[in-house]
């Protein structure tokens, strides 16, 4: 896979990535049998700029994350803030300016984010159109280039519609990333993909980051997407857990003092387990009892 971005045409790097900030958020739907705990307790911290994959299996609260940072939806408890944007206490207006100029969301049903009856082109001409009319900063690629970096230029002049799955996917992701926005937040954009399609469709959002300074939030199930981008944390049970640095697992102590483990160790050490904490004057070790002395 190559995990070198790439660039077209000579527009000059734009600074513009926004911060995101969850405390405590706790998410909950109900339901005929009980309110149903979607997310619990997330902390999670990522600096303008930053670029960040959300990994962890169907259903773990990804989906759920994701819309509470494009706004579509307002946290049960806990705070959620773009910039200086407290999303859960905005007006319904603020966050559909949100939506048409700071932020861009790529739902994983790529239909849910296109225009059946246009074509490719058009659709992503229609997603820069906001842009253009609020004469913020310009994407440096136009449709038909952004559709030529996913392998798509052929494909302009058809109809969305008549588009396959993996088609209509690559176009939801090109018209996301042509609104130029502050915050690009992709659910599963590679998840109906081929290897070539995925690694292009990697490429594509790494180039806008280096072009815009864009903040960059991908939810995957594939450790493949996860380990292109340089931060990675993974979501389990409603619940932020083990982050990877550059190809790097570390566990992450939470604000409230509970420590979130990698998957794989979670394997030998399974929920329940008792560990006993030995310090030493250069960190700290978690032993299970039987696991021998402290020393």
């Amino acid at each position: 896979m190559s995990a070198n971005p790439v660039s077209v045409g000579s527009a000059p790097p734009v600074s513009g990535g926004i911060a995101v900030h969850c405390d405590s958020v706790v998410h909950l739907y109900s339901s005929p049998g009980g309110d149903v705990v979607a997310l619990r307790g997330v902390d999670l911290d990522v600096e303008p700029g930053g670029v960040i994959a959300l990994l962890g299996p169907s259903g773990s609260g990804k989906s759920t994350l994701m819309a509470l940072l494009a706004g579509l939806l307002r946290a049960s408890s806990g705070h959620v803030l773009v910039g200086a944007n407290d999303l859960g206490r905005s007006s319904n207006r603020k966050l559909l300016e949100l939506r048409s100029s700071a932020i861009s969301l790529m739902l994983q049903d790529p239909m849910r984010n296109l225009l059946g009856f246009g074509t490719a082109e058009q659709n992503i001409e229609f997603a820069q159109r906001e842009v253009r009319r609020r004469r913020q900063r310009l994407p440096p690629w136009t449709p038909l280039e952004l559709l030529d970096l996913l392998g798509m230029a052929s494909l302009a002049n058809q109809t969305v519609a008549n588009l396959s799955g993996g088609e209509q996917q690559r176009v939801g992701i090109a018209a996301a990333a042509a609104k130029a926005p502050q915050l690009l937040l992709l659910d599963e954009p590679t998840s109906d993909l081929d290897t070539v399609s995925r690694d292009r469709v990697i490429e594509l959002v790494l180039s806008v980051h280096k072009e815009l300074g864009t903040t960059l939030i991908v939810v995957t199930h594939d450790p493949a997407v996860a380990a292109a981008m340089p931060r990675s944390v993974t979501i389990r049970d409603g619940r932020i857990g083990a982050e990877g640095r550059m190809g790097q697992e570390y566990a992450v102590v939470g604000r409230d003092g509970s420590v979130q483990l990698p998957p794989d160790v979670l394997e030998w050490i399974p929920a329940g387990t008792l560990l006993r904490v030995t310090r030493h004057s250069d960190g700290v070790d978690l032993r299970t009892p039987e696991s021998g002395s402290d020393g």
